[in-house]
Formats: structure tokens, sequence, C-alpha cells
């Protein structure tokens, strides 16, 4: 008797886990899979069956789609080594799971304009706290994630440099300006004081870790216009890193060929995820594809 969907998807969600991987919330979307394929009494995997489990939510929305279709699509892999008429469907048939909008890049007056907006924030600690994170963010190209979980141990004093642990499963060290070593050092004291047995670096006027998506960095922004999407503490990243590049370039530098290094500095574990940068430039942009035309030719 041929196994139906769903009992396909329990087999495969079990052999994944044995192996170490969790599948939480790829997990429920597949059992969705195997259940909307099971009342539908599909026992072989279709694209047709695939995309119409992928589109089935209403209202559908394009990215949720291509987001469904991308969970499956190992599974059908999977699938394929045993029962080969299993068809798979092919990659962004629904367009990108994981479109990049368009990061706001902070100016110099703006990055003083919100230094100044935290001076002002009511707390013992709570304005040095923002200060130090707003500057060390604008100078050093963390991910907000890096900076929150960020704790004392983690700061070299002696090398000028912080170490990065465990993200994207890499442990790096990121090099300071001396002259950022100073402000931290004085937040550091004044953590320290009042809160001698903090866990993380940074935290708030309660001793507790600050949250990546705060309230309070929202209110510091409103002074700042946009377009699109709000400013994010994340987008400091993409500041630091367009800023590298446009130095590059300004000093006639060969920008392609350095990519590694930027790659290497903000901790991407492939560099093609570095490449990205270069969209905001695009005479940079056409450099590396010609570079790279070069390269593929015989």
């Amino acid at each position: 008797m041929k196994k139906d969907m769903l009992s396909k998807v329990q087999a495969y969600l079990a052999y994944r886990r044995a192996l170490g991987v969790q599948l939480k919330n790829e997990g429920r979307r597949l059992l969705d899979f195997g259940r909307y394929a099971k009342a539908r009494r599909r026992v072989h995997f279709t694209n047709k069956l695939a995309i119409s489990w992928a589109c089935s939510r209403r209202p559908a929305d394009r990215i949720y789609c291509a987001r469904s279709l991308e969970i499956i699509r190992p599974f059908a892999r999977h699938l394929a080594m045993t029962e080969p008429q299993t068809q798979i469907p092919p990659r962004n048939i629904l367009g990108p799971a994981h479109p990049r909008s368009s990061p706001h890049l902070y100016t110099p007056a703006q990055i003083r304009l919100l230094l100044n907006c935290a001076g002002k924030l009511s707390g013992h600690l709570r304005p040095h706290t923002w200060q130090t994170l707003i500057s060390l963010m604008a100078c050093s190209g963390l991910r907000t994630s890096e900076v929150i979980r960020l704790k004392p141990c983690d700061v070299d004093w002696k090398q000028s440099a912080l170490i990065i642990r465990e993200s994207k499963g890499r442990t790096r060290l990121v090099p300071l300006h001396r002259g950022a070593m100073g402000p931290l050092r004085a937040y550091a004291r004044r953590r320290q004081r009042l809160f001698p047995l903090a866990e993380y670096f940074f935290i708030s006027d309660t001793g507790r870790p600050l949250i990546a998506a705060s309230i309070t960095f929202r209110k510091l922004c409103r002074g700042i216009p946009y377009i699109g999407r709000a400013p994010r503490l994340h987008d400091f990243r993409h500041t630091v890193a367009s800023c590298v590049l446009a130095k590059w370039h300004s000093c006639g530098k060969t920008v392609p060929n350095r990519m590694l290094i930027l790659s290497r500095f903000l901790g991407h574990r492939r560099v093609e995820s570095t490449y990205w940068y270069l969209s905001a430039f695009p005479q940079l942009l056409a450099e590396a594809a010609q570079r790279f035309s070069l390269d593929e030719k015989p």
C-alpha cells in the first residue's frame, strides 16, 4: 500500500531531525503540505501540487508563496531519490523568497542627530548606552545581533578589537580604531559601577539585555527622513560597507579585487553576500560584472 504524503513528510522530518536539524517553522509548513496533499489524495509530489499548496493561503502574499515553495523543495529532492516520478519545482518560479529591501544609508549629519537625541534620553545609563551603541555600530559594521550579544569579556582592550563569537556559525576578530576604545571604556566603567554583575556589555537601565527591535531606537529616528522602510539599527552595517566601497573607489583602488577583505571583516560566509553592497554603486557593479565575464573566458 502506498504511503500518503503526510506519512512521507513525517518520515522525512524524523530522518532530518535524527541528523540534528531542528526544522521548527519549516517542519510545521511541511506538515501543512502533507495534510493538504493527503486531503486531496495525492501520493506523488508534482509541481502543480506544490504550487497549488504554496499559493493556497488567502489573501495570497507573493513572498510567503515563494518562501513556502522554497521550504518544500528539499523534501522533493529527498523523495526523488526513491520515487523517480517526483517533480522538483524550479527555483524562484514564484519569484525570490528572500528579496532584499534597499537599506537606509545614514549620513554623517543623521548620525550626529541620533547621538544628540540619544544623549537627551532619561535614565542613569540609558543615554550612555545608546550613544555608545550607535557609535560602535557606525564604525564597526557589526550585525545588530552581534552588538546585542556582546559581553564584557568579548572586548580585547589591549588589541583594540572585539571577539564576535559564533555569529552565523563563525567566531571572528573585528579590529577597531583606537579612537573608539575611549568611549567604550568610559561606558564600561559606568556600567560596571551601576551593574557590576551584568552579563552583557550593552544593557538597559534595569540591567537587562537590550532588544534588537527597540522602541527607543525608533523614537530616536523620528527626525530622520527616509524613503520606503524606516531606518533600522542594522542599516549601520550597510552604511559602513557602502562607505568602505566608496572610499576604495575614490582612492583609485580596484574594488572587486578587495571584496574578500570586506567579506572577512563583515563576517560573511560567502563573498557573494558582500557583492550585494555593490548594488548601491552602478559603476562598481559594472566593473565587477566585467571582471567576472573576463574570468569566464577560456
